[in-house]
This record gives structure tokens, sequence and C-alpha cells, in this order.
């Protein structure tokens, strides 16, 4: 790390941004300065990135102006996802190896009034609860320790498009949608990435999709290679089964038109495959991490399955068995002469995606998002995606431009050396673009501010209590 390159890292941010300044520009406005001000706070404040905080922490405002922007103003997220993706474009190193993972991250709320909130399952705490759901794609590149955010939507659960809910549609702007589930959101952005020209050899994503036989379908159909992991109690055959309309058994009545199994083939649950006697296991390293070699016992299998309209599919069972006992079954679509180290690795390849999301929420500030509007929701995502491109160009960057001593892999006595991490360039960024300190003047004129913008929220409030009355 030369200090030549931690001297530039600011300008570095600052020319970052003006690549992206095209995106936040609207019709009338260029809006773009709010922009840069949120990607700062997100890189150098160490909590609350909320719109008043960043704001007064990094310009001495009120927080007013970064709200309207990040809450009303009609600049599209999508534009910077695209910027992101064509940025992934122009990297040699990336532009063969990359690997989608579709996967979903949920947040607490404390009320059902924020755009998407309610009660629904989640993952991060294994229960049902008030929380917003994100359907996300993350780009990973296993070669060079590369991870992004390149698309996003906010599931929106099936109540939020009864009557019941039409005043709060209103109220936090929901757009026109019609109600979709993940893995059909999940396919949405998957087939837009690909049409941006993405590079990537599969997608790779947990059993919530992966169970979906229509999901896995659809990606086979758009010559998507695939690693899904699907629960223990999916059916699969060993033997191709013989799939038809059964013979009309007397003359009388309807003659039969539902497709069943007509050969004497019986289905097997994947997870008591893991328990036959005939189950093959080798063991595999399956990488190289600063705790030490990751390794763990795996199983290859071909099969075949039924997608729900009874079409016979043929698919890798990859069976893979932790050191703790843990069970995971991956199905691909690889092609039938794929060896077996191949088929191991695709499926081992989601490990990105939690390290993704947890930059964008411990590092990054995406859990401190507070505003209720749709946009808003939408907006953070875009601007907590661009937050993580830069991190990781910078250590995409650097990885080529400064290469690392062999010799201190040997006096260490390790397998690797560690990467740099998005709390390390946090913390170089923090030296070089400091958060300036309040002089007691602007930190009195920060505290009147505040308290005149209660008292007219109070009043505004008051108002349509007595008009609400009147009205009654």
């Amino acid at each position: 790390m030369p200090d030549e390159a931690i001297a530039h890292l600011g300008e570095d941010l600052y020319n970052y941004w003006e690549r992206y300044r095209l995106c936040f520009r609207t019709r009338t406005r260029d809006t773009s300065p709010y922009a840069y001000t949120y990607l700062r706070g997100q890189m150098t404040l160490e909590d609350a990135r909320n719109y008043a905080n960043i704001d007064r922490r990094l310009n001495g405002g009120d927080g007013q102006s970064l709200q309207q922007f990040m809450t009303d103003s009609p600049w599209r997220s999508q534009a910077v996802f695209e910027q992101i993706q064509a940025d992934i474009r122009t990297q040699p190193l990336l532009l063969t190896g990359g690997v989608l993972i579709l996967d979903e991250s949920a947040d607490e709320k404390a009320g059902d009034h924020s755009a998407g909130a309610a009660r629904q399952y989640n993952g991060r705490l294994g229960k049902v609860d008030l929380c917003q759901v994100a359907t996300c794609l993350v780009y990973a590149h296993p070669a060079t320790g590369v991870w992004a955010m390149v698309d996003g939507e906010l599931f929106l659960p099936q109540v939020w498009f009864t009557k019941a809910y039409a005043d709060l549609r209103r109220e936090v702007k929901l757009p026109k949608r019609k109600f979709a589930t993940k893995p059909e959101l999940g396919l949405k952005m998957i087939q837009r990435v690909k049409a941006n020209g993405l590079p990537f050899e599969r997608v790779a994503c947990d059993d919530l999709y992966g169970r979906s036989s229509a999901f896995r379908a659809a990606l086979d159909a758009d010559n998507v290679r695939y690693a899904a992991e699907v629960p223990a109690n999916t059916r699969v055959y060993l033997k191709p089964p013989v799939v038809g309309l059964p013979c009309r058994r007397s003359p009388k009545g309807r003659a039969p038109t539902r497709l069943k199994v007509l050969s004497q083939h019986r289905p097997h649950e994947v997870g008591h495959l893991a328990y036959g006697q005939r189950t093959l296991w080798q063991r595999v390293t399956v990488r190289q991490a600063e705790r030490g070699a990751l390794e763990a016992d795996f199983a290859v299998q071909r099969v075949w399955t039924l997608t729900d309209t009874r079409q016979v599919r043929e698919e890798w069972l990859v069976i893979r068995r932790d050191l703790d006992g843990r069970l995971t079954f991956v199905l691909l679509n690889e092609p039938v002469d794929t060896p077996q180290d191949v088929l191991i690795q695709a499926s081992c390849q989601r490990y990105f995606t939690e390290r993704t999301y947890q930059d964008a929420k411990s590092e990054l500030g995406w859990d401190d998002f507070q505003a209720r509007k749709y946009r808003a929701w939408e907006h953070q995502l875009a601007l907590t995606a661009a937050a993580l491109w830069f991190v990781a160009s910078v250590k995409l960057t650097w990885r080529q431009q400064y290469a690392r001593d062999p010799e201190l892999v040997r006096q260490l006595e390790v397998e690797i050396l560690p990467a740099l991490s998005t709390a390390n360039v946090r913390e170089l960024l923090q030296a070089v673009l400091p958060v300036p300190q309040l002089t007691p003047k602007q930190a009195q004129q920060l505290v009147v501010q505040h308290l005149l913008n209660r008292a007219r929220s109070t009043r505004s409030r008051l108002k349509a209590q007595r008009e609400h009355n009147d009205s009654s």
C-alpha cells in the first residue's frame, strides 16, 4: 500500500462519483452533488448514516435537501445499476469466471407503514417477523475476490395489493406493480443484466428459488446455467422416467388428460440419497480461507426431475456434507460431460452473497435506512450498491498495481495473505477525507433549525387532525 495510493483515495472517490453524475440528473435539475454527499457519508461515518446526520456532519445542513433527493427526486436507480454493470464489463479480469448470486435480505421494521413492510419470513432472525425484504442480485468473481450488487427489487407481499392497503400504497407512492413472487423477481433481474451484457458463467441461489422447477426451467430455456440449492424433500429419479397419458381403462367416461409417470421407476428424496449405501463420497478442499482450508465431503449424481407440467429434465445433483454433518443439496444444469471437480466448485459459490450483505449493512449503513417511501428505498439500495462497487474497484485496482510480497507468505507461514476489506478501505478514506468538526456557532444553528423543523412538523400534524375532525 504505497503512500501515494492512499493519499489519492479521496480523489478516487470523487472521480468515481464524476463517472456516475449523469445517473442523478433529472430533466430539470442536476442533483448529483447530493449523491456525492451520501456516498461520502456512507464511506466515512461510523453510525447513524441517515439523511439528517450525513448532511449535518458533512455539510452543516439540516438534511432537508438530502432527504428530498432521496425520497422525491425522480432520478432512476436502475441507471446506477446499469453503470455498475458497464464498469464490470470494462475490467479484463472480470470478463470470465463471474457468477451471479440471487438471494434476499430482510430488515426489521417497527411499523407496517414503510413500503413493503409486513409480517413475513426474516432470514436473519430465522422466523416470521415485521420486516422489509429485498431480493438482490450479487456479482461475484471468486478468482479475484471481487463482489458487488448489480440489481435489486423490493419484494411486496400480496397483502400490499389488497384494497385495505390502497391508502398506504398512495402514502409511500408505490408505482403501479403487479404481485410477483421472489423467483419471478429474480428471473426478471437475471434477464435484465443478461440483456445488458454482464458477463457471468452461472447463477447460484438458495432453496427458496431452487425449489421452483419453473424457475430452473426458465433459466435453462434462456441458456443460463445454474447451481440451485433445493430442500431435502426434493424428489429426483435415478433413471429417466417415462411420462405420458395413461391408457384408457374403459370406453365410458372421459379420456385421461393429465400426464403421469408411466414407468415403474420410483422417485427418491435427495435427503435419503445422502444416507444411501451406494452414494460415493469424496473429500474436497472447497477453498483456502484465512482460518485455514475449508473442507467438505461431496457426492455427485446424474438425476432426472419433473416440472410442474410433468416435463422431464436431466440435471446434476451435488450433495455436500460439511464436517459438522450439515447437508446441502444443489441441482445444476451443466452438460453431461462436465468434470466432477467443476460441478463441486460450482455448487459452493453462494458464500459471496453473505459477504456482500455484511459489507452493505455493517460497513455502509444499508440497515440505517429509515424512510418510508418506495422511491427512497430504491435510491438507498442503488447508492449502497455504488458504494460497494467503489470498494470492489479499489481492491481490484490495487490487486493489479501493487503485487503482494511472496516472502511474506513464507515468513508468516500462511497459505494466503488476508485480502483488503471494506472496513480497511473505509479506514483509509476516513484518514484522507476526515469528517469536518462543527464549530460551536454551527452546532447552535443546527440545533435551532432542528427545533424549528420539529415545531413545523407538529403544527402540520395538528392541522391535519383538526381537518379530519371537522370533516367527520
